[in-house]
């Protein structure tokens, strides 16, 4: 290893390297492409920066002056970009290297000045480096090096097109490095096409999960989804969680609601401005915010110190996705909670994402009020306040405080500001309480009948109130209600018997003029007839078109003892047709002559018979009709001499320069063509007002008794 790299690590504090640091610095793999996945965490922008270390500088310990790029490094965010720079510099301090970065949200003309003055590394997203390519502010010729961070979210948030510009604009003699938590088919098809014999670096066992991520599955009723959020960030009380969504929309509103709730929160998002995400992480950096919700694209690839808690408020689309929200904590050997939400119509969805991504959750519910309260309990008794000694400042109003209150006092006054700090948790249902509960067994029971049923259209939703309140009853105390066509049934408990007839009276009427009965035993529902075809008023033991009205009808043409018509493959004895077998008045058509109405012969069925619409002239065959002439002989209109009408079929175009009077429109210039333009018309030049046939124009009066009425819309 290069000697300047070695003392950076060595001054960061580095004793060892990680399995992926160590795969990517291997001697066999100097100067070769790779392809590398690894687990979120495992150090991989220190891996490439390792990786490239050889390629950049050589034999040498420190850069010479800045020029054109040696390296590019791309990532799909402007948070990852900015963040990779910065570990890029802290790497490459001692080996002077000059790191400048290209993202979108930040100031052109300041990323054009720093390119202009040199720089050995680049770090940028995709769009903008792309700008700054095709405006000519970054010069490729140099480049020995181009690595692609999170190349699989790249590919995802569809920087295809921009990558491959990018890599086809670089020299063909560089070095090409991927680096991704997954290699998807996509991953695979765009090493193939833009790497040279890539060797492909697993550092992680394909069916293992990350050992310093514990997975929790928190199975929540569904109306109390956000608000088992509260209770696991109080549960944990982590000095840094991200809560994920998968929208702004709902970004926005745990934001909202964990801000009233008294949690010092922040908010990363797509719609935000590249200064207000910069002043959302550094706040999570420093320590004035402690959670932080975020969409998927926002907090891709963010490193934040002491993130011991990722909770899924909205569970990811796919197992990738899970990997890299959980890869947010657990990373350079720290522990890490990573939370999923459950509601319960969601848990299969969640089962197949822990499946995909191959790693095991422990299953239970949201952690409870009660639960909560225990555990601010143990974190105060295990606070270590309780073993320091009062200091000079202290001790005065400790004794004032010893001498004024009773120790029950001072424990009730501490209690309640220790819970003043605090968010009070939320009282959570189980997760099984939205599921339809099973009705216990209704008891011993009495059935009363009812002397309204379908018939007079009765329905429990009308039944069942006036019972209760003609029996002094509740809902209770009835059980089932049966409504069949002429009654209707009703079960009520045993116990209610007495009082039900007492509020009833003698007449045992309901308030509609109903008697209610007293039966001796359940009744048997299934020797009662059921309703056919839908029930209402119809009778149901017999179909409403078993008779018809004209059954006994005798048929016009012939009684029904008329033999049936032969069957087409029978021949008759007598040697004639069937039809003249067939005697004068028979049903012809059916199998049965009683199973359907005969028809009645209209005058024009005889055999022989024309219709009353071929005794037209024009319809024989072979004619056609004369569509010239009425049938009186006049012509349909009044032609000009010399004049052809205008036919359909004829060959000739209509004659629009006539009139049928034979005038012309306008006058016409030799040639065909009008001569010049028309004149304009004027509504105070009378000349040019239309002249009926046969009659003269009357001269308008615009005022007086006389006056030419004007014309509104609507009327003739």
């Amino acid at each position: 290893m290069i000697q300047s790299i070695q003392d950076a690590l060595t001054e960061r504090g580095y004793t060892d390297l990680t399995p992926v640091q160590k795969a990517v610095t291997d001697d066999d793999y100097l100067g070769a492409d790779l392809l590398v996945s690894a687990q979120t965490g495992s150090g991989k922008t220190v891996a490439f920066g390792l990786a490239i270390a050889p390629t950049l500088l050589g034999e040498e310990q420190r850069f010479d002056r800045a020029a054109a790029p040696l390296a590019l490094v791309i990532a799909p965010t402007r948070e990852l970009a900015l963040q990779v720079k910065r570990e890029l510099m802290w790497l490459y301090a001692k080996a002077g290297a000059v790191v400048a970065s290209c993202v979108g949200g930040m100031d052109m003309r300041d990323e054009r000045r720093a390119l202009d003055r040199g720089a050995h590394i680049v770090v940028a997203t995709p769009g903008r480096l792309r700008d700054h390519i095709q405006r000519g502010s970054i010069d490729l010729s140099e480049a020995r090096a181009v690595v692609l961070d999170e190349a699989d979210e790249m590919l995802d948030l569809g920087f295809r097109e921009d990558l491959e510009f990018i890599l086809s604009e670089a020299p063909e003699t560089r070095r090409t490095l991927m680096f991704s938590a997954t290699v998807p088919a996509s991953i695979a098809r765009l090493a193939k096409s833009y790497q040279k014999d890539a060797i492909r670096v697993t550092t992680k066992a394909e069916n293992s999960q990350h050992s310093d991520i514990e997975y929790r599955a928190m199975a929540v009723a569904p109306r109390d989804a956000e608000n088992s959020l509260i209770n696991v960030l109080r549960y944990y009380e982590a000095p840094t969680a991200i809560v994920f969504c998968n929208t702004r929309a709902m970004v926005n509103r745990l934001t909202t609601r964990f801000s009233n709730r008294g949690f010092s929160v922040v908010a990363l998002s797509g719609e935000l401005s590249q200064n207000e995400r910069t002043h959302a992480l550094q706040s999570l950096r420093d320590g004035r915010a402690r959670v932080c919700v975020a969409t998927d694209v926002a907090a891709r690839g963010i490193d934040l110190p002491n993130l011991e808690l990722v909770i899924h408020a909205e569970l990811p689309n796919n197992h990738e996705t899970l990997l890299h929200r959980s890869g947010r904590t657990g990373r350079a050997g720290r522990k890490g909670v990573s939370a999923l939400i459950v509601p319960a119509k969601m848990r299969r969805k969640a089962e197949r994402l822990l499946q995909g991504a191959k790693v095991k959750a422990e299953w239970g519910d949201a952690p409870s009020a009660d639960d909560v309260n225990a555990r601010d309990e143990e974190r105060l008794f295990n606070d270590p306040v309780w073993n320091d000694t009062a200091s000079d400042s202290e001790a005065g109003l400790v004794a004032k405080l010893v001498e004024r209150f009773s120790p029950e006092q001072l424990a009730t006054a501490y209690t309640r500001l220790f819970r003043e700090r605090q968010s009070a948790p939320e009282d959570l249902a189980p997760s099984g309480s939205d599921a339809p509960k099973e009705r216990p067994a209704f008891g011993a029971s009495v059935w009363f009948s009812v002397s309204v049923g379908r018939n007079d259209n009765a329905e429990p939703r009308w039944l069942l109130p006036a019972m209760c309140r003609a029996g002094d009853l509740t809902k209770d105390d009835i059980g089932a209600i049966r409504i069949q066509q002429n009654a209707s049934f009703v079960e009520i408990l045993k116990t209610s018997e007495e009082g039900f007839l007492r509020a009833l009276g003698e007449d045992m009427k309901l308030e509609d003029g109903a008697i209610v009965t007293r039966l001796e035993k359940a009744p048997d529902f299934a020797s009662m007839p059921r309703p056919k075809g839908g029930g209402g008023k119809k009778s149901f033991n017999k179909k409403p078109y078993d008779k018809k009205p004209y059954d006994k009808k005798p048929h016009r043409g012939g009684d029904y003892d008329t033999p049936p018509r032969p069957a087409a493959t029978e021949q008759p004895k007598s040697g004639k047709s069937i039809a003249d077998e067939r005697p004068k008045g028979a049903v012809t058509g059916h199998k049965s002559q009683g199973d359907k109405k005969p028809y009645e012969k209209k005058p024009y069925e005889k055999k022989g018979d024309k219709k009353p619409y071929d005794k037209k002239p024009y319809e024989k065959r072979g004619d056609k009709p004369d569509y010239d002439k009425k049938p009186s002989g006049k012509k349909p209109f009044k032609k000009a001499d010399g004049d052809k009408p205008f036919r359909k079929n004829d060959g000739d175009k209509p004659r629009f320069d006539k009139k049928p009077g034979g005038k012309k429109p306008f006058k016409k210039s030799e040639g065909g063509k009008p001569a010049g333009k028309r004149p304009s018309s004027s509504a105070n030049d009378t000349s040019k007002r239309f002249t009926p046939p046969g009659g003269k124009t009357k001269p308008r009066v615009n005022k007086g008794a006389g006056a030419t009425p004007k014309r509104g819309k609507g009327k003739p």
